[in-house]
């Protein structure tokens, strides 16, 4: 049993606490530990994902009690994935939080970071649904503080309504969990899906009641219409740094759908067959569409990223929901591509309202636009799907996939015509950003309009320079886009791999449970 899949979450859990109780009041420090934390995390990753890509699923048992009694935490290609996603994008956050001053901001940031990657990591690696619960609270509680971070009546607002909608969703978490219990005795994820096997047609109907509460649990993480309004406001006002981690957060969301809709109430289990899907594909068809029309729609710029964010979520889901290998493998690769690209335009986002001392899209001149417009460019056209990058690739793995679905034609008008819109949104508000205001600002002088929020200040004045290191985070992050666009061929071979053994649950119940292999 390696020591090693224990690591990425007992890490995090030690230098939190650390943080807070021996150097809260030095930053410096801070900086340094969590740095070299992340970084430890992100090699620990790779690891994990090394030993993953050999096959199979690795169980690690706590106490060293065996499954169902015990509890377990499980490696497989999946979890190693969405592990190494995590541990990349919170370095790109932690350096660019330093780099522009963002964790000296408020209190405890660096803490709460780790906190959260806590619970991010545990929720990928658990192999037990209500310790799935519990890490789903773990990050959630770091997030709440993460959330109102430096402060504001908008940011408080937005936190608190973001705390009460995600509280229902655990609320609604412990129900489904004791409906399963009681069905199948067990909260073991691999147990569970022996025994919804066992069960006989005539008594399942309390076990379907218990596995569409879970999917709207999920739908809930992952920010499925019309379970997504917490959404826009929470991203918005947020601290945008913040908000670029969070884009892993909906994806949580979408990895439980994953796991429990593949092992446990999979395709071919005749008791909750077809359950996910049909209900899920026309919300991530709504989804998808809402959210393009949000991107259209938004006065302000993080409004703007949020619904891009709420777009892709859409379309991640789409894929999810046909429940194929193919169309599997194709999300795999579109969450890696949407978790990138939304974490580059938050920071591009925080870079604009920098740059112009407020959130409203509106022709007011901004200082050194050079490569933040570049930034904003590539970011807009990564996350709308345009070619040459990744997001052009992921969508059309998915349209590729959704080929022998019912509701092909529907799939492929939603997915197109959104991207259009999208597309179109993001051209209005770059155009209005970086071309308008700069030739408003040399063609005439205008007053200073009187800002219609109450927290929208105009700061006319330069903004201070902003440390290389926030631009090194940004253009990293973009570097990871054009290297998943160059090597799609080895990212979907592995990510092919990785759902057909997702639906094989054999492989993950004979690793967890021990049973000989048939």
């Amino acid at each position: 049993m390696s020591h090693l899949i224990v690591a990425p979450v007992v890490l995090p859990a030690i230098l939190a606490p650390f943080i807070i109780m021996v150097i809260r009041h030095h930053l410096d420090l801070q900086r340094i530990f969590s740095v070299a934390g992340t970084v430890a995390l992100v090699v620990l990753s790779i690891a994990l994902a090394g030993q993953a890509a050999q096959g199979g699923a690795y169980v690690y048992e706590l106490g060293n009690w065996p499954a169902p009694f015990g509890i377990v935490l499980v490696l497989d290609r999946l979890s190693a994935t969405m592990v190494l996603l995590t541990t990349l994008l919170a370095l790109a956050v932690v350096l660019y939080a330093i780099g522009t001053g963002w964790d000296a901001r408020g209190r405890n940031f660096h803490a709460l970071i780790h906190f959260q990657l806590m619970g991010i990591i545990g929720a990928f690696l658990t192999g037990d649904a209500f310790n799935l619960f519990v890490f789903f609270e773990v990050l959630l509680i770091a997030s709440y503080g993460l959330m109102i971070h430096a402060g504001g009546a908008k940011r408080l607002r937005a936190g608190v309504q973001y705390v009460v909608y995600n509280l229902m969703g655990s609320s609604l978490f412990l129900f489904a969990l004791a409906t399963l219990y009681g069905v199948t005795g067990t909260l073991n994820m691999a147990d569970i899906a022996q025994r919804v096997a066992e069960l006989p047609m005539e008594d399942t109907a309390l076990l379907r009641v218990g596995a569409v509460m879970l999917l709207l649990v999920f739908s809930i993480k992952a920010a499925v219409l019309p379970l997504h309004f917490w959404l826009p406001a929470s991203y918005a006002n947020a601290p945008l740094p913040v908000a670029a981690l969070f884009a892993i957060m909906t994806k949580v969301g979408a990895y439980s759908i994953l796991r429990m809709f593949t092992l446990a109430f999979g395709p071919d289990v005749a008791a909750t067959q077809g359950l996910a899907g049909d209900w899920l594909l026309p919300a991530a068809l709504l989804t998808l569409a809402v959210g393009a029309i949000g991107v259209l729609g938004s006065r302000e710029i993080g409004r703007l990223v949020a619904f891009g964010s709420i777009s892709s979520v859409g379309t991640l889901l789409i894929a999810i929901s046909i429940f194929t290998p193919e169309a599997t493998a194709a999300a795999l690769y579109y969450t890696i591509h949407s978790t990138l690209a939304s974490a580059l335009l938050f920071l591009v986002a925080d870079k604009i309202m920098e740059r112009r001392g407020g959130a409203i899209i509106a022709q007011r001149p901004m200082h050194q636009t050079g490569l933040i417009s570049a930034l904003f460019f590539v970011g807009g056209i990564a996350l709308a799907g345009m070619p040459p990058l990744s997001g052009f690739v992921g969508k059309l793995l998915i349209l590729d996939a959704a080929r022998d679905s019912d509701l092909v034609w529907t799939i492929w008008a939603v997915v197109l015509v959104s991207s259009l819109i999208t597309i179109v949104g993001f051209a209005r508000a770059g155009a209005i950003l970086f071309w308008e205001s700069h030739d408003a600002a040399h063609i005439r002088e205008e007053e200073p309009e009187t800002p219609t929020d109450e927290d929208e200040v105009i700061s006319e004045e330069p903004p201070s320079p902003t440390s290389p290191l926030a631009y090194s985070a940004a253009f990293g992050l973009l570097a990871a886009l054009v290297l998943l666009t160059v090597f799609s061929g080895q990212v979907m071979e592995f990510a092919t791999q990785t759902a057909e053994a997702m639906y094989r649950p054999e492989i993950y119940i004979d690793a967890v449970m021990k049973r000989t292999p048939q």
